[in-house]
């Protein structure tokens, strides 16, 4: 049972590159969802993750991971980091099968040792990654505005107010200048009306709304709405 990934990730394997899948299924998408119940990207973490195993295991790891998550942060570096990092987290867990978030501080702690330059710059606008950090739970796909940029993470604006992000959670979003200029306009009007503490939660809705946009621009609707509640707060809450 401990190495149950690890069978289903090799079996997963076998099925895409030979394509045992076609006698069921025209994609290998189709074939996981109906067979399995679960996305392509879940069958790409456990073949993944299998690949991690095969190789922790032919370099003679004794602790070896037992769930798909626990190599996650690993799996895309090269074969002889996968090791170290696995074994420098199985120290830190007491020689016991670390858990993801261990192994994913291990990760960090390395690209900040390597002092791989930061590539973000003051004013880009980015797109939260937020997996297996607790912390931006739910911010998943949220655009994100750079206003302080450090050596290994980023202070961003977000619609619901200022965070400080690694830039593994960051990835930025290729937008023109005068697109990112715009981004920071809506965000400017969004902070404004956040400073109102008798914001109702329809107003906080239509703020959510609009910090989830995947363009650098508001739809007619959308300007109407957002125009309609800084109308609603003007008394309230200064407008230039």
């Amino acid at each position: 049972m401990e190495r149950a990934f690890f069978e289903v990730g090799k079996a997963l394997t076998e099925l895409r590159d030979r394509r045992l899948y076609r006698s069921m299924r025209k994609t290998f998408r189709d074939y996981c969802r109906d067979r399995f119940g679960h996305s392509r990207q879940q069958s790409n973490y456990l073949i993944a993750a299998a690949g991690v195993y095969e190789n922790l295991t032919t370099n003679g790891t004794q602790i070896l991971p037992t769930s798909e998550r626990q190599v996650r942060p690993i799996t895309k570096l090269e074969p002889e980091q996968q090791w170290e990092v696995w074994q420098t987290a199985v120290e830190e867990a007491g020689g016991k099968v670390p858990s993801a978030r261990v192994v994913s501080d291990v990760v960090q702690r390395i690209m900040e040792r390597t002092k791989a330059p930061n590539p973000y710059g003051v004013g880009e606008v980015c797109q939260i990654i937020a997996k297996d950090n607790p912390d931006l739970r739910g911010k998943g796909g949220n655009w994100a505005i750079v206003n302080h940029v450090g050596e290994v993470s980023c202070t961003v604006t977000m619609w619901d107010g200022e965070y400080t992000v690694r830039i593994n959670h960051l990835k930025l979003l290729n937008y023109l200048e005068s697109e990112c200029q715009q981004m920071q306009v809506i965000c400017d009007r969004i902070s404004r009306l956040r400073e109102n503490d008798n914001l109702e939660e329809a107003a906080r809705a239509v703020l959510k709304h609009l910090g989830e946009l995947k363009r650098p621009y508001l739809t007619a609707m959308e300007e109407k709405l957002l125009g309609l509640i800084e109308k609603e707060y003007e008394d309230e809450t200064s407008f230039d």
